[in-house]
């Protein structure tokens, strides 16, 4: 297993990977939709964009340019829609805490990184109590761009103190596969959003962390020692 001088990362995004909320996410889009006479569907939206900021995703709708100040806006509106809707349904994904404390006990780092900012990262980590997991946390207001952009993974790894090549990445979305990718990790994927064949070159592709051990994400990267180049 990893030893203390040479450890590997686990590095989870959190929509649709540590909880799986994606279509309370689509349905809080959908009905901002509405809300504005727009007629975007949500849950295909969402296929191509999971992963982006809100604000990055609503401005994608619009024909025309919108002032930021309005699209910040619109995205505090569709915030409050998700946690509405989310509020009773807040759960981690089966088996989670579980591989995690054995994911520490086998000398794992544990951190997390999101497109969420610091509200909804609370609203979710501490309501469940699963902030003591990680040992760092970066969200949207810790990078200047978001997913597909690498940093949100490069300043994980960077606060952890590990080089890209010894982090793997948990991620339910294309284009944080591809910011795995674009940072120089490897990736595991949760199919709690795509289909298994949706992804790019994931090393596995699990429903959940009933079907993940830290033995087998060990073997899995000695196995694959590369991180796949990404799409353009």
């Amino acid at each position: 297993m990893p030893s203390p001088s040479n450890p590997y990362a686990l590095i989870f995004d959190m929509d649709g990977v540590i909880i799986d909320n994606t279509a309370a996410q689509a349905r809080a889009f959908q009905l901002l939709f509405r809300d504005l006479g727009l007629t975007t569907n949500a849950r295909r939206l969402l296929r191509r964009l999971n992963g982006m900021p809100a604000g990055q995703i609503l401005k994608t709708v619009f024909t025309n340019p919108v002032p930021d100040k309005k699209i910040e806006e619109y995205a505090a509106q569709r915030e409050l829609l998700y946690r509405v809707l989310y509020w009773n349904k807040r759960q981690e994904v089966a088996g989670l805490r579980g591989f995690l404390q054995a994911a520490r006990t086998a000398g794992f780092r544990i951190a997390l990184g999101t497109g969420s900012g610091d509200d909804t990262i609370a609203y979710i980590l501490d309501y469940l109590d699963l902030r003591r997991y990680f040992d760092v946390v970066v969200g949207k207001d810790d990078v200047t761009k978001g997913k597909p952009h690498p940093d949100t993974y490069a300043t994980t790894a960077r606060k952890l103190g590990l080089p890209p090549q010894q982090c793997v990445v948990f991620e339910d979305a294309l284009l944080g596969e591809q910011a795995a990718y674009r940072a120089g990790m490897r990736c595991i994927a949760l199919s709690t959003t795509l289909k298994p064949s949706d992804f790019q070159a994931p090393l596995l592709v699990i429903p959940d962390f009933t079907h993940l051990t830290p033995e087998r994400v060990l073997a899995l990267l000695e196995q694959h020692p590369e991180a796949p180049k990404p799409k353009k």
